[in-house]
């Protein structure tokens, strides 16, 4: 629903307009390595539970390290870039689109405390918003979806899961959901063994098929 990388990537550049020789892009590579890696420490049991804020602001640390921020100012505004991420073009309209047709369920990995805000900043309208930190876990795990079954209160083959990472899609597939993978510019695409109940190049799009039914 949010340009993530296109957010981080602009925060960057007003948090470091000297970094230290590292160009924007490297340094957006090694925030996304970290919080991939911290994840994935976490999916393995290698970490504790930590929710995105920790992750975030270790990330921010590691960049600001990088290129040589020392402003704690500047250090927490970067590290609480995810709040403030815009949404893709067509994901307001077409968001609103569905709740008016459907019960609509926001589920991400954000923390409780940076949804909030990050649904406020891009005026996404949710009929519930779940954050993966109440299952203190994070995506694929199967008691993340669980929150969205349970908040739903139907079975899974009534629930359908709409994201533009393939992998995501297969995570709820795997707990008996169906599956709409919408394409962005960034994302894990499908492959060609993916066998996703809708594809769509576009939330408007998808929301126009679903709501002719």
């Amino acid at each position: 629903m949010v340009d993530e990388p296109g957010g981080l990537r602009a925060a960057l550049r007003d948090a470091l307009p000297v970094s230290g020789g590292a160009s924007v892009d490297q340094l957006l590579t090694m925030w996304q390595k970290h919080v991939a890696d911290e994840v994935r420490r976490v999916g393995e049991r290698k970490r504790g539970y930590a929710n995105s804020e920790v992750i975030d602001r270790e990330a921010a640390e590691r960049v600001a390290g990088r290129a040589g921020l020392t402003d704690p100012g500047a250090i927490e505004r970067l590290a609480t870039a995810g709040r403030r991420l815009k949404p893709w073009d067509d994901s307001v309209d077409g968001l609103a689109r569905l709740a008016g047709r459907f019960p609509v369920l926001g589920l991400t990995h954000a923390s409780r405390a940076s949804l909030l805000r990050l649904n406020a900043h891009a005026g996404l309208r949710w009929h519930q918003a779940l954050s993966a930190e109440d299952a203190r876990a994070y995506k694929p795990a199967p008691e993340v979806y669980q929150l969205a079954l349970d908040a739903a209160g139907c079975p899974p083959d009534r629930v359908l899961m709409v994201a533009a990472h393939a992998w995501d899609l297969r995570g709820a597939q795997a707990v008996g959901m169906r599956t709409a993978y919408v394409r962005r510019p960034v994302g894990d695409p499908p492959r060609s063994s993916d066998t996703f109940d809708w594809r769509s190049d576009g939330l408007e799009e998808l929301a126009a098929a679903l709501t002719a039914h």
